[in-house]
């Protein structure tokens, strides 16, 4: 007698498409390869999702709607506010764990951009980024870390982090969480309620292109 099939979540079936996603890229990423990761056969995939595009869907809406919890599990991490701060910074630094991962990502957020049921669910997931970094710039300018604007701070922190990501990906110096932490600290230095606290003088930028602290920092 043939064994039974393996019931698998699809919480199980998320987490497997995570999997293959951060080795293969949108064109080589088939339902056959994340049936592998799973345990199950890609049949048991189309009857559940349908086609990989509908399970691609439902794992971004899911990720979407868990955004705004995502980034409570982050601040919980961290006693300051300022520090989640830069914690951000260093999350984001994931997609670019390589120059080819980037990429990947970067062929991913392709298909949030042109697709528009895709790019409902990347709205929604910068929306509650957003909102978030808003509240933590909030928190810390209440605890005495930070003299800002809250609203138009977050905004900076989140477009200088996505457009660190593409500078780091052009220049390929350190590694991309010391690139993006060092433009963070940039942002945030005239910002600083108090020069001693966790973030140094403003990063700067050498003639070679790459990030350098004007100061060391102990991590």
């Amino acid at each position: 007698m043939s064994p039974r099939p393996r019931k698998v979540s699809d919480d199980d079936v998320f987490a497997a498409t995570h999997r293959a996603m951060s080795r293969l890229g949108p064109g080589e990423l088939t339902l056959a390869e994340i049936a592998t990761e799973a345990g199950v056969t890609a049949g048991a995939l189309v009857q559940r999702f349908g086609s990989k595009r509908d399970l691609l869907l439902s794992l971004f809406r899911q990720t979407a709607g868990s955004a705004r919890q995502m980034m409570g599990t982050l601040r919980a991490r961290y006693t300051s506010p300022l520090a989640a701060l830069r914690g951000y910074a260093t999350c984001m630094a994931d997609l670019a764990q390589s120059p080819a991962a980037f990429l990947r990502n970067l062929a991913y957020l392709q298909i949030d951009l042109a697709d528009p049921d895709f790019r409902a669910c990347l709205v929604q997931q910068a929306r509650a980024t957003r909102a978030a970094l808003r509240e933590w710039v909030a928190e810390a300018v209440a605890a005495g870390e930070l003299d800002a604007e809250a609203t138009t701070l977050a905004r900076t922190i989140e477009t200088v982090v996505s457009g660190s990501l593409i500078t780091w990906a052009t220049y390929r110096q350190a590694s991309a969480a010391r690139w993006i932490q060092a433009d963070v600290d940039a942002v945030l230095a005239p910002y600083l309620a108090t020069r001693s606290g966790p973030v140094g003088a403003p990063a700067r930028h050498g003639s070679d292109g790459s990030p350098a602290a004007a100061r060391r920092r102990s991590r």
